[in-house]
């Protein structure tokens, strides 16, 4: 049976990665993640999710990194405000996990990307009374693909900012009351 959920965005998180100056990773996430997850583990086909994060509330604890992260030398926050992603098919890949194929809209761009969620609590109720369930996911997708294609050449070479960004998804759904 189809349970309806609505993200809990106090208790949610998208965050992601990238490698800087092909040292190390610089972390980052966004604060402002809305959404829907209609769960039916009986029958995936009828499972679906759709999110939406508000790019501006982009954070990496730089405020300086973080407003050239807002400029149209990346996510053009002004003209593309929200990223979106909505599912297209759940399924089980035989190792436990459960992957969800769907499409991720960054700048206008969409492409196919799968998460792989390596977590999934049992539905619980909370002490108000709600029905809650969690998810962890990942991905990896590559910038470029979504026209991020701003960088700088470093002068001992090589370049200031990775091509490839993981994709880290901790989400909390409250069971929608009928």
């Amino acid at each position: 049976m189809k349970s309806l959920y609505n993200i809990d965005p106090s208790h949610s998180s998208a965050n992601f990665s990238v490698k800087h100056m092909m040292i190390a990773k610089v972390h980052g996430g966004f604060e402002k993640i809305s959404g829907k997850f209609a769960y039916d583990p009986q029958n995936l086909k009828e499972s679906s999710v759709e999110a939406a994060i508000e790019v501006a509330s982009i954070n990496t604890r730089d405020a300086q990194r973080d407003t050239h992260l807002r400029s149209a030398d990346f996510f053009e926050v002004e003209k593309y405000p929200l990223m979106t992603f909505k599912s297209t098919e759940f399924k089980h890949d035989g190792n436990n996990n459960l992957m969800v194929t769907g499409d991720l809209t960054i700048r206008d761009v969409t492409k196919k990307v799968t998460l792989v969620v390596d977590e999934q609590s049992a539905e619980h109720k909370d002490p108000w009374g709600n029905l809650r369930i969690g998810l962890s996911a990942k991905t990896k997708v590559n910038r470029k693909d979504f026209g991020l294609t701003w960088n700088a050449a470093l002068e001992a070479g090589g370049v200031l900012v990775g091509d490839e960004i993981t994709i880290t998804l901790d989400v909390q759904f409250v069971k929608e009351v009928k």
